[in-house]
């Protein structure tokens, strides 16, 4: 098809190519968008000179589908997508997904279970000697020897169960730069070693110098307090200006880190932003509905990357890092105005930011030469004093988009961090916030309440919480909107036992929330809590954790956070019971649940059914 990258040989004698340089295997449908990390590297590719097509969920049973466009000249790119595959393929409790929004009409079933291990392993069937080169989030956070929550087990490094040459870590576009100039220059990809955000192995080390050798593989997977001390020390290097050269023993291989990638400028980052991208699926995805994941995407601005609120169960970090890389507003504005001439553009930029939308510059001036600041965080437990917090590039950028012609609003959706909005000098991009970029509901994450648990997360604390809250609802009273809050919250973190999840739902109920999602900590590859999770220890202190794995009381504490549902009164009934609090069992104000109908009395039956009157009338006076 006309401007969309070749996936097939049609496509290629289209062009007049014989032969590609590289083809890229992909674990998601093939969608032409700056969202989509394929489409950037291979637009990235392409516009250095090289023949690069794609592959997008080959069929994994046999190598036919592999070689559907040749062998390539240079070698073979490989990502399980946009999301760790075992992430996308189950959920918090092991249960596959209805779903797979990064699939052709979102359905699940078009990957393999750990999708760059096997297509790998299928290329390896086809071309013993091509270069092979992994990246993505699954190679990114599965780089060294890893927990997986799915087996339960320690896993190897990705790199030697796929027998990849070279690993890409965290976003990829300098190390793949890097490593295609290389390779075209005739340098074998043995001899590929000094690339900022690469991995590569090697049988010894007497060819490198200046390293930091983590505990090896088998001790991790023997040794908890090992695992913890290798997750603390690979966390605390995880800096491109600071961090150091990083080896873990494998056995036959070292798997050898060089430090990540330096931060993009912001010429690097607006040269990625426009390239040529179609911006939509690929057309053989129309007859069956397209690919949903487009849809959230499709009319949204990147505005930067990076996030330095260093929450605990966040991947980020390990894979885009703590400094922050920020596009041109021109670039940003020159994207808008592309979207605002799409044919069924409607008016509304649905969002602009990145992991979290008002870090557009970075946290303190020291980052720069420096790097991030080693053991410490830059908003929790209390912001520090170095931090940052002017908004007004970011106003800026907001008011021009919405004052572009075509535009009707211009919404904020990927997230606000609303304890660094708290820390600003005054509440100017708060008021503009809730006068032009709320669509009367604002989306944010607490996550919890609990000192234990948000200390544990990386959170800000309850106060803070309250503190916006209450300014959220002054600004929105004073300009007459009715404009709602709704906070997310997450069950079964490591320092969560039921005491503390009864404590964040009693402060659910003095909200007087009703919270619709919940979500369950899932322990992803790479994390923090991760670490927390499968060793019940703190790395970066050493203190033990409690960790909820039993099944049940994880469906105890996600039952509390929706203590009004009726379908859950026994587990909360049962929670409240094992948490020793009969007190919240009754009817008063204070109280989460009704006794069970069997305890009451003549005098009870008659209060609850008239409570219980009461109940349904209100609902369906908040129904209508």
């Amino acid at each position: 098809m006309e401007h969309f990258l070749p996936i097939s040989k049609e496509d290629m004698q289209a062009r007049g190519w014989e032969q590609l340089d590289f083809l890229f295997i992909s674990g998601d449908a093939y969608v032409d968008h700056p969202s989509f990390g394929p489409a950037i590297i291979c637009r990235l590719l392409e516009k250095l000179g090289f023949k690069v097509g794609i592959i997008a969920q080959p069929d994994w049973r046999t190598t036919a589908d592999f070689k559907r466009l040749g062998k390539p000249r240079l070698g073979v790119l490989v990502s399980a997508g946009n999301l760790d595959s075992m992430l996308n393929k189950f959920t918090a409790a092991k249960k596959f997904r209805s779903n797979d929004d990064y699939s052709a009409g979102g359905k699940s079933g078009y990957r393999p279970d750990r999708a760059t291990i096997v297509y790998c392993n299928r290329i390896r069937e086809l071309w013993k000697n091509i270069p092979i080169i992994v990246g993505g989030i699954e190679a990114s956070l599965r780089r060294f020897a890893h927990y997986d929550y799915w087996s339960d087990s320690v896993r190897r490094s990705i790199l030697i169960d796929s027998r990849a040459d070279i690993l890409v870590y965290g976003m990829g576009e300098k190390q793949l730069k890097e490593i295609s100039l290389q390779l075209a220059s005739g340098i074998a990809v043995s001899d590929i070693r000094d690339v900022q955000g690469t991995c590569y192995r090697l049988t010894s080390l007497d060819s490198i110098w200046d390293y930091t050798e983590i505990p090896d593989f088998s001790d991790v997977q023997s040794d908890k307090k090992k695992f913890a001390e290798a997750f603390k020390i690979q966390y605390q290097e995880q800096d491109p200006i600071r961090g150091k050269t990083l080896v873990q023993n494998h056995g036959e291989y070292y798997v050898v880190q060089n430090k990540p990638a330096l931060p993009l400028t912001t010429a690097e980052m607006d040269e990625i932003y426009d390239l040529p991208y179609k911006r939509t699926y690929h057309p053989i995805y129309e007859k069956d509905g397209g690919v949903p994941a487009i849809q959230e995407v499709k009319f949204s601005l990147v505005s930067h990357r990076g996030c330095f609120g260093g929450c605990s169960f966040c991947a980020i970090v390990s894979h885009q890092g703590r400094i922050i890389q920020s596009r041109s507003q021109e670039s940003i504005i020159n994207e808008a105005k592309i979207l605002i001439n799409m044919p069924d553009f409607k008016g509304y930029i649905h969002d602009v930011g990145g992991p979290t939308a008002n870090f557009r510059i970075p946290a303190c001036k020291h980052q720069a030469e420096r790097g991030a600041c080693k053991g410490r965080h830059c908003l929790a437990p209390e912001p520090c004093k170095n931090l940052d917090t002017n908004h007004s590039d970011y106003l800026s950028l907001l008011r021009t988009l919405r004052t572009l012609p075509g535009v009707k609003k211009v919404f904020i959706r990927s997230g606000l961090r609303y304890d660094y909005l708290m820390t600003a000098k005054d509440e100017e991009f708060l008021q503009e916030l809730c006068q032009h970029h709320v669509s009367g509901q604002l989306k944010i994450a607490p996550e919890h309440v609990s000192p234990k648990v948000t200390k544990l997360m990386g959170k800000s604390g309850k106060d803070v919480y309250l503190r916006f809250a209450n300014a959220y609802q002054r600004i929105n009273k004073a300009i007459g909107k009715e404009q709602y809050l709704v906070p997310y919250f997450m069950s079964s973190h490591p320092g969560c036992g039921l005491k503390e999840a009864v404590e964040l739902a009693e402060f659910i109920r003095d909200l007087k929330y009703h919270p619709e999602q919940v979500q369950d900590f899932i322990p992803t590859p790479g994390s923090l809590s991760t670490c927390m999770y499968y060793t019940g220890i703190n790395p970066l202190t050493n203190e033990k954790v409690y960790v909820a794995k039993d099944p049940h009381e994880k469906k105890l504490q996600r039952a509390l956070i929706q203590y009004r549902n009726p379908r859950n009164y026994q587990l909360v009934h049962e929670a409240l019971i094992k948490a020793n609090r009969q007190d919240l069992i009754g009817f008063e104000p204070k109280c989460l649940i009704r006794p069970p109908k069997q305890q009451l009395n003549m005098s009870d039956h008659a209060r609850y059914k008239k409570q219980s009157t009461v109940s349904k009338r209100r609902n369906n006076r908040n129904s209508r």
